[in-house]
């Protein structure tokens, strides 16, 4: 890494730190991934998903269908039309962008903790109306009790020192009757933990399913490019790191999708009315 810190180094401190010191670590992280690379054509941070049910994408959007699909599968039991739309943990904002042109909320606010992310999101994405990028935290929001439709997360709460004061705040701001869309990866004791966490937060589990195969998949079937673009466009200092963060084939996350001890979910949960 640019940082000075091997990846596999910064993975185990990662484990072993405690809630508060792991968030501080992933918040490090992403704001150096934002400053240094800073291409407006890497908007998109997660894993992907490989989908018989994919949306009709425009042709700009078609490079990052697989990225796209991750957030489609995630949201597509909902009904954003016209909802007031939150998003936790937008990174670099391209899912947030393809949701507020696809599905057409009134408004979707989408906040992370990295600042620098959130400065080049709304630089990126001024021309959308119905669209805005925030700095928070996602265990302390600042939005007022009962204010989203729908909040939705994709491939960001394995980095919160605390997730069952994320599900709580979840659970805060959305509406009576509000849906919560979830996916993220967990091993299999740690999933225990979350659903004991949606529990105690009285969200209602509509629905859960594990997508680590389309996950995998998606992986596999982007790891060339992926590689090579990392190759092309990431300072070679910070090259390990990338693929480690992104997947690649060989990686310690990558690995423990291939052996089952890591598991990919996606969940549908509703606050009561």
């Amino acid at each position: 890494m640019a940082m000075g810190i091997p990846a596999r180094i910064f993975a185990t401190l990662l484990r072993i730190s405690p809630g508060r010191t792991r968030n501080w670590l992933w918040k490090w992280w992403y704001q150096r991934l934002a400053k240094a690379h800073n291409r407006s054509d890497f908007r998109f941070m997660n894993y992907g998903f490989i989908d018989d049910k994919g949306p009709e994408l425009d042709d700009e959007d078609e490079a990052y269908r697989l990225f796209i699909q991750l957030y489609h599968q995630n949201i597509r039991d909902v009904d954003l039309s016209n909802k007031d739309v939150l998003e936790v943990g937008s990174g670099r904002g391209g899912g947030a962008s393809w949701i507020a042109k696809y599905a057409e909320p009134r408004s979707l606010l989408a906040v992370d903790f990295s600042k620098s992310a959130v400065e080049l999101a709304n630089k990126w994405y001024a021309s959308q109306k119905n669209l805005s990028f925030k700095e928070e935290n996602a265990e302390a929001l600042t939005m007022s009790d009962s204010s989203f439709d729908i909040v939705y997360n994709v491939e960001s709460s394995h980095c919160y020192g605390n997730m069952g004061k994320f599900v709580n705040e979840v659970y805060r701001v959305l509406k009576p009757g509000g849906f919560f869309c979830w996916t993220d990866f967990r091993d299999k004791p740690t999933i225990k933990s979350v659903n004991s966490f949606f529990e105690e937060a009285k969200l209602e589990i509509i629905s859960k399913k594990d997508i680590t195969k389309e996950v995998l998949m998606a992986l596999d079937e982007i790891n060339d490019d992926k590689a090579k673009a990392i190759g092309e466009k990431v300072p070679r200092t910070m090259r390990k790191s990338f693929e480690t963060f992104a997947g690649v084939e060989g990686t310690p996350v990558y690995e423990a999708f291939k052996a089952g001890t890591l598991h990919y979910y996606r969940y549908l949960l509703k606050k009561p009315e």
